[in-house]
């Protein structure tokens, strides 16, 4: 009884430390839907930048992959772990992050490219709803949770494939995955409900911002399933700013 608990109290864990970064980051968020509809000013930076995303395609999403799913989160280690000192291993992190993070922002374009092409680009509950359950109970349980989880496992047990063979498993999936989407739930869920009531060109750019975060959490849930941290031991955005 008490290992089939363990899946959940592993990503009430993380959903709890990480509460107050989640919070703000929605929060954020749900400031920058409000003034899209309420300000002209802000309306129009934003709808240039979504311009100039729509310009440069696939080098816009590669390069705001890499920015907010590798670069910043090494920097953020660097700062406020390693007191500013870089070293070998940050370069062997980026050697692992920028390409995984790259892809990973190639495939959540096409997804939202995908499900503009379903729903289409209004802005109504239904069609908002609609596209939150293709990304939250579709790609994301099915895709993105269990290939990032392999990903990082993989790097985490010095890339051994025995954490691959492992991974296609229902226990893997019950005992990782499953606490990882609980936890990412709490986050995700109100996050994608802001990206989709925002028109279609700007929702890969505000992906992009909330990406640091995800990658900050995905971070704390395997490192704690290799048990190189403890299970109360809270994310790093959460310990940066008690500092």
């Amino acid at each position: 009884m008490q290992k089939s608990r363990a899946p959940l109290t592993i990503g009430w864990e993380a959903a709890k430390a990480n509460a107050v970064p989640g919070f703000i980051l929605q929060g954020v968020m749900l400031a920058i839907l409000i003034a899209y509809y309420t300000s002209a000013r802000f309306a129009f930076w934003l709808d240039r930048l979504a311009h100039y995303k729509q310009q440069h395609g696939l080098v816009f999403v590669v390069v705001a992959g890499i920015l907010a799913g590798a670069i910043l989160p090494e920097l953020f280690l660097i700062l406020f772990f390693q007191k500013g000192k870089l070293r070998p291993q940050n370069f062997r992190n980026l050697a692992f992050t920028i390409p995984t993070w790259a892809i990973d922002a190639v495939l959540v374009d096409l997804m939202y490219r995908a499900n503009m092409v379903w729903f289409g680009d209004a802005v109504t509950v239904p069609v908002v709803f609609a596209k939150i359950c293709v990304d939250q109970l579709g790609y994301n349980p099915f895709l993105a949770a269990p290939g990032e989880v392999l990903i990082y496992e993989w790097k985490n047990d010095g890339f051994s494939w025995a954490s691959v063979r492992r991974a296609f498993s229902w226990n893997h999936y019950r005992d990782k995955i499953v606490p990882t989407l609980l936890a990412t739930w709490v986050v995700w869920a109100p996050l994608m409900a802001i990206i989709y009531s925002l028109p279609y060109p700007l929702q890969f750019p505000l992906f992009s911002l909330a990406l640091t975060f995800w990658v900050l959490l995905l971070t704390y849930m395997t490192n704690r399933f290799a048990g190189k941290i403890e299970a109360d031991a809270p994310l790093a955005l959460a310990v940066a700013s008690d500092s």
